[in-house]
């Protein structure tokens, strides 16, 4: 339950931090991040669906800072728990992020909602949880499929993210299930019938979002 001197999640006591920090394996090792989405770099994309919605932007990047500088954002390398996906970016963010809240993007989903964070704060703040996870609808079976990169979390997990990274755990999903409560929040699909949390692991799939 939240206890009652932690302040429940509003816009402005929650950073935002745009996961740009992996080595993009899948896309040949190019940074990410710094990939034309329609003129523009999914990085910068992101900010610009991101920042309206926090009190500020982070952006967790662990090479050409030069590059990521130029977004006038703050940038968080991981140094402690590298090397272990989208949680060193989780835990970098925690220990750098200076409100009381964190959520989490990464750079590669050109299309996550505009109302991503008020509905994550959202659900939070029902179930008295100190996380909270998107999760959308799976067409074949009507089961629901957890998009465990955008994540809302309060800074108080930090030390259970670092004991859990410690102990070599390393999913996401597990982590989260180890926080009592855990919220989750459900979104749709859109309207035209695109997938919000859509993203890019290969550059054939990142022209196949441009399209």
């Amino acid at each position: 339950m939240l206890p009652s001197a932690f302040a429940p999640p509003i816009k402005n006591n929650i950073t935002g931090c745009i996961l740009a920090g992996g080595r993009a394996s899948r896309m040949g090792g190019v940074d990410k991040g710094l990939q034309l989405f329609r003129g523009q770099t999914l990085v910068q994309r992101a900010i610009e669906r991101l920042q309206p919605q926090v009190a500020q932007v982070i952006i967790n990047a662990n090479r050409h800072h030069a590059d990521y500088g130029l977004t006038g954002c703050k940038l968080v390398a991981d140094t402690a728990l590298a090397d272990n996906g989208p949680l060193s970016g989780f835990y970098t963010g925690l220990q750098y992020g200076e409100t009381e809240w964190l959520v989490t993007v990464p750079c590669d989903s050109p299309f996550f909602p505009l109302d991503l964070v008020e509905k994550l704060a959202l659900a939070a703040t029902e179930k008295q949880s100190l996380i909270a996870m998107a999760q959308t609808p799976r067409l074949h079976d009507n089961s629901w499929e957890l998009q465990p990169v955008f994540c809302l979390m309060h800074r108080s997990l930090l030390s259970s993210l670092r004991d859990y990274l410690q102990n070599g755990g390393h999913k996401i999903s597990v982590w989260a299930h180890q926080q009592s409560p855990f919220a989750l929040c459900a979104f749709d699909k859109s309207p035209s019938g695109t997938d919000p949390f859509a993203n890019a692991n290969t550059l054939q799939e990142l022209h196949h979002l441009q399209s």
